[in-house]
């Protein structure tokens, strides 16, 4: 019975010893964004339709009027992509507004939350793209601090940038080349530059910000970037104009 019951206990020890050395390894990770649009909605759920009946048409008569149309899909990633891109020229396009003449704008992939699919466009795709309440911000930065902003962009593998500016980085985060509007990058010049509040203040890895000068950051809810994007659709729109945006090598991996 000592025996039996001593067995008993000695194997499923081992067994356990024996399976705490079995394990997974991580070796790989990818992902995919996945659009949400109205295939979703062939077989709705009765009940859920049910409890959200009462607040649907408020929500609706906020985030349904149409802001403007886009001529294709539009979504970020990094090193460049067409959102990251329209929404950096976005930026520049709203210097006007404000008197401001900008050099170059940048915009941080992290910051878009969603794409745009391909047509019409609602004052609520603009919030699910741009839900934060960042505001546009101007500041100066003299062009070693611009050299060391866009050696960040390149350790961060990429963010939005504005046509005009064209960066050569390596695989490994390094920055290799610099151009912003056809013309080398001058460490002795000074360049005014279009940004997000938060990036200003030198948040997301982008520390060069912080030696920002003549900083204009406007505080009104209007000028709110989701409403900056807006008016750029709405003033696209009133022209007829189907707002695009390609990958054209702003940002080149070597």
């Amino acid at each position: 019975m000592y025996k039996k019951s001593l067995l008993f206990f000695i194997v499923p020890a081992v067994i356990g010893v024996s399976s705490c050395r079995q394990h997974y390894e991580l070796t790989d990770i990818s992902r995919s964004r996945i659009l949400i649009d109205s295939c979703y909605d062939v077989s709705p759920d009765k009940e859920a339709q049910a409890f959200l009946a009462p607040y649907q048409h408020k929500v609706d008569s906020i985030m349904s009027p149409v802001v403007g149309e886009t001529a294709e899909y539009l979504y970020s990633r990094k090193p460049e992509s067409p959102l990251s891109n329209l929404l950096a020229d976005i930026l520049l396009w709203g210097g006007n507004g404000f008197n401001e003449k900008v050099d170059f704008a940048l915009y941080n992939v992290g910051g878009i939350r969603a794409a745009f699919a391909k047509g019409k466009v609602t004052y609520g795709d603009v919030v699910d793209v741009a839900p934060f309440e960042n505001k546009i911000c101007f500041l100066s930065l003299t062009g070693s601090k611009v050299r060391e902003l866009f050696s960040e962009v390149a350790k961060l593998g990429g963010e939005g940038l504005s046509h005009g500016v064209n960066l050569v980085i390596s695989k490994d985060g390094r920055l290799l080349e610099a151009n912003i509007n056809g013309k080398v990058l001058d460490d002795n010049a000074t360049y005014r530059v279009a940004t997000l509040d938060y990036l200003a203040q030198g948040n997301d890895g982008l520390d060069a910000f912080k030696y920002g000068t003549d900083v204009v950051s406007p505080k009104g809810n209007n000028n709110n970037v989701r409403f900056i994007i807006m008016n750029y659709f709405r003033d696209k729109m009133a022209q007829g104009i189907a707002v695009d945006s390609k990958v054209e090598g702003r940002i080149i991996v070597k």
